[in-house]
């Protein structure tokens, strides 16, 4: 039962990621009257702060093994309470001032989880061997993916039960419930001897190909952070297809999970860098095909959310292991490494929400509402055009990484 119980843990932050990343921005514009400029210096702004937090929080989880249930605890309470707490806010008085701090304590608990989560890889696979960090990294981005369709599906599940205002706050709830389950189950699997490294230094991170890690995992999450951040706005916007959203969405993230274990045996036969090189390609091509989309057309988005989900599948399963890997091989602690993994991941979300949202407010673009032919085509390029060239960017890094042998 160990690994079944790593993918509900990983379910639950999933769960967690999605409405942060993908719904807060519709539900602060929609709801609470924030225009999207204001949130993006907002999701800025607090990025800023997990420059510190998450790199100390990985420290402390080093710091002090024996305290990682206590850690795994925290988390689960922190998104127990945030979530409630922000699909319930109103419209009304100081009501920014409430979403910031209610977002604070979300991204640190979610931070806590994923950096206690990742950082322990080498704890919780049956063996520090390769071919076991990467059996673990399959179910647990497995229980990642499953968590994010959860999420993609539940207002939509929840509005068709009754749920009123577009069931956010029936959702907040649900989230809430998700993560005091999840504490409850997987208490077990935090009890495992923690297996420790040595501490870390900037000349080990090098040494041991981390950094060209790090530098890759900013550049390849920054395309996925553009679509994630405005996913929503095109498919209801742009392509006017509004009932459709939350199955597009679905299907996304469903083509993700179907995907991973295809990706896994392949980076076992080949090496996990070319199967990322024959992976990237993949996510070019759906970026070129969504820019070309006329409004209505739903067999073409649904042809590019299979084409890119797939995609994001690979990204996801063999990115951090290749990170655990490295770190195991070169026997360096994981909790403070994957802190700073935790931020770049972050900072790209970040940087795609500061420099999207203010940047398609200033093309006259306002979420749903008629908008101009030029504040959709804002939307258009946003979406798909500099995610393209992001992508294409990261591909041609990755032709520089060192290749490694496959799995044995």
């Amino acid at each position: 039962m160990l690994y079944p119980r790593i993918s509900l843990y990983a379910l639950m932050l999933a769960c967690a990621g999605i409405p942060l990343y993908i719904h807060l921005p519709q539900f602060a514009a929609t709801n609470l009257g924030i225009n999207l400029g204001t949130l993006g210096v907002v999701l800025l702004a607090i990025r800023a702060f997990d420059l510190v937090q998450d790199p100390l929080i990985g420290w402390a989880i080093d710091q002090w093994p024996q305290m990682q249930s206590g850690f795994s605890l925290a988390a689960a309470g922190g998104l127990a309470l945030g979530f409630p707490l922000l699909f319930g806010l109103q419209d009304g008085p100081h009501v920014l001032v409430k979403l910031i701090l209610i977002l604070v304590l979300l991204f640190s608990a979610y931070s806590l989880g994923m950096i206690l989560l990742y950082g322990r890889s080498a704890t919780l696979a049956k063996t520090p061997e390769t071919r076991a960090l990467m059996t673990l990294a399959s179910y647990r981005e497995c229980g990642m993916l499953a968590g994010v369709v959860l999420a993609a599906i539940a207002p939509t599940v929840l509005i068709g039960f009754g749920a009123s205002e577009q069931g956010y706050g029936t959702f907040g709830f649900l989230l809430g419930l998700v993560a005091v389950v999840t504490a409850l189950l997987t208490r077990p699997i935090w009890t495992r001897p923690v297996v420790l490294g040595q501490s870390l230094s900037l000349a080990s991170l090098s040494q041991a190909g981390a950094v060209k890690l790090l530098i890759l995992a900013v550049l390849n999450s920054l395309p996925v952070a553009l679509t994630s951040t405005l996913f929503l706005f095109f498919v209801q916007d742009y392509l006017a297809l509004p009932n459709l959203a939350g199955p597009l969405l679905v299907l996304f993230f469903v083509s993700a999970g179907l995907s991973v274990p295809s990706w896994t045996g392949l980076s076992r036969r080949i090496g996990a860098k070319n199967t990322l090189l024959i992976a990237m390609p993949l996510a070019i091509a759906s970026f070129i095909g969504a820019a070309f989309l006329a409004p209505g057309n739903a067999v073409g988005f649904t042809l590019i959310c299979l084409a890119s989900g797939a995609a994001l599948g690979a990204d996801l399963v063999l990115l951090p292991a290749l990170f655990s890997i490295a770190l195991t091989k070169a026997g360096l602690n994981a909790g403070t490494a994957f802190g700073i993994w935790s931020f770049a991941g972050k900072l790209a979300l970040a940087l795609a929400a500061a420099v999207a949202l203010p940047f398609l407010q200033a093309r006259g673009f306002t979420p749903a509402s008629d908008n101009s032919r030029e504040a959709l085509g804002s939307l258009v390029t946003a979406y798909a055009i500099f995610p393209c060239f992001l992508k294409t960017a990261a591909f041609f890094y990755a032709l520089r990484l060192p290749s490694e042998s496959p799995s044995p």
